[in-house]
């Protein structure tokens, strides 16, 4: 038995070898047979579901023809370019050796001048999905606070993208403009809210915003609302619109509204005697940040109605010394209009340093 063992491993060795000698035999000959050449190929369509990374050495130098060459055709759009931001970047130190002007953004130029002008041979941001275009615009922005987070926001989820907000060649802004009441309602003929258009942005601010947040609108135009609509507040003051980590996508550095504290900072503390839906819930609990029917912006018409959403237990009617009888104070008696204002006795309700109850 061992014999024939023998015999069936030597077979099956020599079946593996006589495998191997033959697949090595054919690609020597394969290779004998065939003569490297160098063939032009005629440059691909540019795809435009990619972005282009500026921010990187020049692969190829002979495929990039300046902006003055793009100027030829494109006058009006080189006119306005060289007024931005991005035009000066040519005469960065730290920018030299990068792709800079007109192909930053839209890629080697060679191709499309020599084709005359073929549109598939450049890029074209407006043509591409609103994601890949924002990713041309990260690929040089996304090093900064105020934009390292876009791709976690509300607007990277609901495809809005950098050039929807942003125009990378944009006209000059115009003259400084009266910015008391001045609405930005189409109706109304008004485009800019501000003074000037800034972080050369399509038109204002606020228009820009209120365009999509059409509830927002409705709140500004509230008898009580913070002044957005007059000009003397922004959209970004609160929040940031290239994303973050916070809901609402708000400022937020200290504490659970940092957006808020920020102006209202004499309700910050620390106190010795926390209000408690104030750390954990926030100022929205009691307020409505962007408008409301009732004064100091309060979610309630009444101060006490607000009150008793939480304090269900402090305002009974004392009715003697009865077993179980409450004992309340007869002048939390919230039948009557007298001691409806919680705020008379509770002065600190943000949180006090004197008194557990809020006490002045």
């Amino acid at each position: 038995m061992a014999r024939f063992g023998a015999i069936k491993v030597a077979i099956v060795c020599s079946w593996f070898l006589g495998v191997v000698l033959w697949a090595t035999s054919g690609s020597l000959s394969q290779n004998k047979t065939q003569q490297p050449t160098a063939t032009p190929t005629p440059p691909a369509p540019t795809d435009q579901t990619k972005p282009f990374l500026p921010a990187q050495e020049k692969p190829d130098p002979n495929q990039y023809v300046g902006s003055e060459t793009c100027q030829a055709c494109h006058e009006a759009q080189f006119k306005d370019f060289s007024h931005t931001p991005h035009a000066r970047l040519e005469k960065e130190a730290s920018w030299k050796g990068k792709v800079v002007g007109c192909e930053a953004c839209h890629g080697p130029g060679k191709a499309h001048v020599d084709s005359g002008g073929d549109k598939n041979l450049i890029r074209i941001l407006k043509n591409m999905p609103s994601k890949t275009s924002s990713e041309t615009c990260l690929s040089c922005h996304a090093g900064k606070d105020e934009h390292n987070n876009f791709r976690r926001g509300e607007h990277w989820r609901n495809d809005v993208g950098c050039t929807d907000c942003h125009l990378a060649h944009g006209p000059l802004p115009g003259p400084p403009v009266a910015q008391s009441l001045n609405y930005p309602t189409v109706a109304a003929g008004v485009k800019k809210s501000d003074s000037s258009v800034t972080k050369m942005l399509r038109t204002s601010e606020v228009a820009l915003c209120l365009k999509c947040h059409t509830e927002q609108r409705a709140q500004f135009n509230m008898p009580f609302h913070h002044k957005v609509l007059e000009g003397i507040m922004k959209c970004s003051d609160c929040h940031n619109p290239h994303g973050g980590f916070e809901l609402k996508q708000t400022r937020l550095s200290l504490g659970a509204d940092a957006a808020c504290i920020k102006c209202h900072n004499d309700k910050l503390g620390p106190f010795v005697y926390e209000h408690a839906p104030l750390k954990t819930e926030g100022c929205t609990a009691c307020h409505s940040p962007h408008g409301s029917s009732n004064s100091r912006l309060l979610n309630r018409p009444k101060i006490f109605q607000l009150c008793i959403e939480c304090h269900t237990n402090a305002h009974a009617i004392a009715t003697g010394d009865a077993p179980g009888a409450p004992n309340t104070p007869s002048f939390h008696n919230l039948t009557l209009n007298r001691y409806q204002n919680c705020t008379t006795c509770h002065v600190m309700i943000h949180g006090s340093n004197n008194h557990p109850f809020f006490f002045r």
